[in-house]
């Protein structure tokens, strides 16, 4: 197996992969990668809907493969070749995504087949994309450490290949790692999810049905999350193989906390309608909220964005964007 040393300054060159190319976080990824003058890369599914990067399609090398399917990640990864791997292909994350034989396949045996194509051919970073649902309820701010205890399919299938990825690159001594991201919210996210659906429904004078004022999650802004990824990559011959980062605000805030500060960007006035949209397993936690040490620490990452300041960011994205939403309810 051959690993090259990486060539992080004028990085304009190298060969980057990026799979869940067409999702949120990953199409933010792909934007920032190509301003900055990457070889990028990305896998696509015949069903993939293109529309979070259709302005840059021409701008990257497009591959059509699902990742179930190993030998032919196997035979892209070789005519490929990437130096850095940015992995952020999921299933399961809507509540909608129930199928659990997909979720098992998609993230667990689809992350087996890419990090055991990547190994045959060699590369500088691997970054894999783990999730909060690793770890399950829990009394106080979650820390890479804690046991994991995932309360649902995708947790599991999340946290299997976590522990898959750490695994091999404890084993043989490789440059693999994994971003544990707690909320993301930001330009391009799916308007059934509560940021958008909140900005949207305000900025059209919408009712707003909600579940319930309580619920806690730790939101991290999207420009912060671009910004850890870039700083794996920065990092990685200082990090430990397999290691593991939790990337949040390091602060939880309730929906009724982020309803305000929209309504009040926005100048909605209407009060949402409590108890009237279907409740997540995890709604039942007092703290969901990030320990950001380790990251902050080894890492040298910490958040720039209080929610309020994201928000604002957010919502004037949204007002400038909104045309590309009109289909997409």
């Amino acid at each position: 197996m051959e690993f090259r040393e990486s060539s992080l300054e004028g990085m304009g060159k190298m060969r980057v992969l990026v799979t869940g190319a067409t999702g949120f976080i990953g199409a933010n990824l792909v934007h920032s990668l190509v301003d900055k003058g990457y070889e990028v890369h990305i896998f696509l599914r015949e069903t993939s809907d293109t529309w979070r990067i259709n302005d840059i399609i021409g701008k990257v090398s497009k591959h059509y493969c699902d990742l179930t399917d190993r030998n032919k990640v196997k035979e892209t990864i070789a005519e490929i070749k990437p130096q850095i791997i940015f992995h952020l292909a999921i299933y399961g994350g809507y509540p909608f995504q129930k199928n659990s034989i997909k979720i098992i396949n998609t993230n667990f045996i689809g992350t087996v087949n890419l990090l055991s194509a990547c190994v045959n051919n060699g590369f500088e970073c691997f970054v894999n994309t783990g999730s909060s649902s690793e770890y399950g309820v829990k009394d106080k701010p979650m820390s890479e450490s804690d046991i994991l205890e995932p309360i649902n399919d995708y947790g599991v299938a999340k946290a299997a290949s976590t522990l898959y990825c750490q695994s091999v690159a404890k084993r043989y001594s490789l440059p693999v790692f994994t971003l544990r991201l707690f909320s993301p919210y930001g330009y391009y996210e799916s308007p059934t999810r509560l940021i958008p659906y909140l900005i949207t429904s305000c900025l059209q004078n919408k009712e707003i049905n909600l579940s319930r004022p309580d619920t806690v999650r730790d939101f991290v802004f999207i420009d912060d999350v671009i910004d850890a990824y870039f700083r794996v990559v920065k990092e990685s011959k200082n990090l430990k193989s397999g290691d593991i980062f939790n990337i949040g605000s390091g602060k939880q805030h309730n929906l009724k906390e982020v309803f305000e500060i929209i309504s009040k960007l926005t100048g909605y006035v209407k009060m949402p309608h409590w108890g009237k949209a279907n409740e997540r397993e995890s709604d039942i936690a007092k703290v969901w909220e990030a320990d950001i040490t380790k990251a902050k620490e080894i890492l040298k990452w910490s958040p720039k964005f209080i929610l309020k300041d994201g928000l604002e960011k957010d919502v004037q994205w949204f007002e400038k964007n909104l045309h590309l939403y009109e289909d997409k309810v």
